[in-house]
């Protein structure tokens, strides 16, 4: 690359120091010094302008933007392991090639989501709090106080058992969870024997039936409000949801019902159907204690960001090289 022009790379947000600096070494990238989120007329300018868009999550790359894009917009770099930011079938009929990193934030994602796991029966949010309310306080240990639910001995049903499901399931095994799952396609013997899972086709079935839902399949249209308000009731009473896959994979108004009305026994999520907007119930219900909140975190570590980083330098590095990139995202097809 270095006998041939530096491609023009126009970047959303502030990334890792050292991402960042290679890729001022290897292109002509622009950078967002202060993180603000770009406006919808500076993306528009990026893709008539650069060659390459590395965006994130939190930009909406639509058909309308990228029917604005130039004959010199080749490549759309997501920094993000999923695409439902941006309308892949568009860019394809543009000509636009694009890229995501997968298979980095696996370990980090189940880390999350067993810690949510645990914090939700367990109440740990809760009496964290306690030590800081000057409202309510600590008078010492009691043996009735504080009181939440074993984990161990309990049945956890998986929704999407790829990388992060599974290892979710890895980690679930090691708590004394029994392991259930609902996929697209069962999973390999080896794997279902090694995690003692229980394979359902049904997911209304597996519903009924587990006592902690982990939400860990992608978004798409076709999982969009999969944990709809009539599945919502199927779950047993007293039972829990855990969601670190994307908001709008549950009805996010029908889940607020349910536990207001105390037929679940609490959630814990990690994402919202309308991020960064957080429902104002929500909200309330987590002052209440009945639901766990965080900030979009579930991947949040260093090594992570900067593994991300790395697979984005690779596909463009990749692309104008003449290549295929090695994380190309085609268009799905139902």
């Amino acid at each position: 690359m270095q006998n041939r022009k530096k491609p023009k790379v126009f970047i959303t947000r502030r990334l890792p120091d050292a991402v960042e600096t290679r890729m001022r070494e290897l292109f002509d990238a622009e950078l967002n010094i202060d993180d603000t989120p770009r406006t919808q007329p500076e993306l528009v300018a990026a893709m008539r302008s650069a060659d390459v868009l590395v965006p994130t999550v939190t930009d909406r790359i639509d058909a309308a933007l990228i029917e604005q894009a130039g004959e010199q917009m080749k490549l759309i770099a997501n920094f993000g392991n999923g695409v439902d930011n941006i309308d892949v079938d568009a860019a394809q009929r543009k000509g636009i090639t694009v890229t995501n990193t997968p298979n980095v934030l696996s370990e980090d994602t189940a880390d999350m989501t067993m810690a949510l796991i645990l914090a939700v029966p367990r109440r740990l949010v809760e009496g964290a709090a306690v030590l800081v309310s000057d409202a309510v306080g600590w008078n010492g240990w009691s043996p009735t106080w504080m009181l939440g639910n074993r984990i161990g001995g309990k049945r956890l049903g998986i929704i999407g058992m790829g990388r992060i499901g599974t290892a979710v399931a890895r980690r679930a095994r090691a708590f004394g969870l029994s392991v259930h799952y609902h996929n697209r396609r069962r999973v390999s013997p080896d794997t279902e024997d090694r995690l003692e899972a229980t394979y359902w086709d049904s997911l209304d079935q597996m519903l009924a039936r587990v006592d902690i839902v982990s939400v860990n399949c992608p978004s798409t249209p076709a999982t969009f409000h999969l944990l709809s308000a009539r599945r919502l009731n199927l779950m047993k009473p007293g039972s829990y949801i855990v969601n670190t896959a994307r908001g709008g994979i549950i009805d996010e108004d029908a889940l607020i019902r349910s536990l207001q009305e105390g037929r679940l026994s609490g959630a814990a999520l990690d994402v919202f159907e309308h991020e960064p907007a957080i429902d104002k119930r929500l909200l309330k219900l987590a002052a209440q204690h009945k639901v766990v909140l965080l900030p979009h975190m579930g991947s949040a570590t260093v090594e992570g960001r900067i593994d991300m980083g790395d697979k984005v330098i690779i596909n463009i590095r990749t692309f104008f090289d003449g290549h295929r990139p090695p994380d190309r995202v085609l268009p799905l097809k139902f």
